[in-house]
């Protein structure tokens, strides 16, 4: 009951604070403090993002101005003052035939998202189309033991953020099965400490790009008889092999700093190895293999841009790397686009972290 009405409470402070606040700021009531506050939570982040914006348009406008000065004063070299004054006319009308392909503006930014959106509803009709009119042929295909008759088109924007998103949690599950378990067998025992400690030593700071070499190596050679697309494999593996060190090692230091009365009431309950594992160990150094987790999941979202690059996955990582050659006009907008949204993905995949941390780490004497 004493819960019950806590959290009515809390519920109604958060459903009328922010009310409370405005009120407070429109009657003049606001304490100092608390303005400033208000100030500090919400005019100076809308400020800074307003002032990043204005830079970023000022320095793309200066790029363009001197690539723009470069292609005419070059063309007036080589060609002759008809041809530089033809170039400006061009590059003055929006002729993308001509522009400067440079740092891209906010405004071009925003219209390659809109693009990219458009460009994902297009091929997610083509693909809703494709899918009925084969759905007769399949089933019988299907009945007949053959293989059913797949979509091929081209992944849209959106579909490669799933791949991406699909790529980095079997990675991370992969980098969660292999050392948060060894990560405790080390802990627990400093022989397999003294015996692992150079293997980590050694692989923990090798490149992503050597990662994928071995794992490529490997895995064509098993897959060498599948018709399965081995890419996704490669990939996943190469992340899990890259990020799942800082896990291991923050597994492995917080079972060894497990308190010694904890282990010795374990004794004394006559816990048997699993029981002593999970019931005083793990609850004891999940604040520090929490911590590892954050850290390989940012570092798998980090390395698998290139991964997906060398692997040719079909994820974010090959698609910044085909605007990048295309070469179009709007080929360094959709860069930036993928930028914001693999910075956006992995804040989101970090908080996603810390919810589940403080969820599992809550005390729950808490409130009772």
């Amino acid at each position: 009951m004493k819960q019950s009405i806590t959290l009515g409470k809390v519920t109604n402070f958060v459903g009328l604070g922010f009310l409370s606040t405005l009120k407070d700021l429109f009657t003049g009531k606001l304490e100092r403090e608390d303005l400033k506050n208000v100030l500090r939570k919400t005019v100076v982040p809308l400020a800074s993002m307003l002032l990043f914006i204005g830079l970023w348009h000022l320095g793309a406008k200066s790029l363009y101005n001197i690539e723009a000065e470069f292609k005419i004063e070059k063309a007036l070299t080589d060609q002759g003052p008809e041809a530089a004054d033809a170039l400006r006319s061009c590059i003055a009308s929006g002729d993308s035939s001509c522009q400067p392909n440079t740092l891209p503006s906010p405004s071009q930014v925003w219209d390659s998202y809109k693009s990219l959106l458009r460009d994902h509803n297009i091929i997610k009709a083509d693909k809703a189309a494709f899918i009925e009119k084969t759905a007769v042929l399949n089933e019988k295909r299907l009945a007949e033991g053959k293989d059913a008759i797949t979509y091929t088109g081209r992944p849209s924007f959106v579909d490669q953020i799933f791949r991406s998103l699909k790529t980095v949690f079997a990675g991370f599950l992969l980098a969660l099965f292999i050392a948060v378990p060894l990560g405790i067998f080390i802990g627990l025992s400093p022989t397999l400490k003294s015996a692992f400690n150079w293997f980590i030593q050694i692989f923990k700071p090798v490149s992503p790009v050597v990662w994928y070499l071995l794992v490529f190596m490997i895995v064509k050679t098993l897959l060498i008889d599948s018709s399965e697309d081995s890419s996704f494999t490669i990939s996943f593996i190469s992340v899990g092999f890259c990020s799942m060190w800082a896990t291991l090692v923050n597994t492995a230091m917080g079972v060894a700093t497990v308190d010694k009365d904890y282990i010795n009431v374990a004794k004394v309950l006559k816990l048997g190895p699993f029981q002593k594992i999970f019931k005083v160990v793990l609850p004891s150094s999940l604040p520090l293999i929490f911590t590892g987790l954050k850290i390989t999941l940012s570092v798998a979202w980090m390395v698998l841009i290139a991964i997906e690059l060398l692997a040719q996955s079909p994820g974010l990582g090959l698609f910044v790397w085909e605007e990048f050659q295309n070469g179009a006009n709007d080929s360094n907008a959709k860069i930036i686009v993928a930028m914001f949204v693999i910075g956006i993905i992995g804040f989101l995949l970090d908080r996603i972290m810390l919810t589940i941390q403080n969820w599992v780490s809550f005390d729950k004497t808490e409130g009772i």
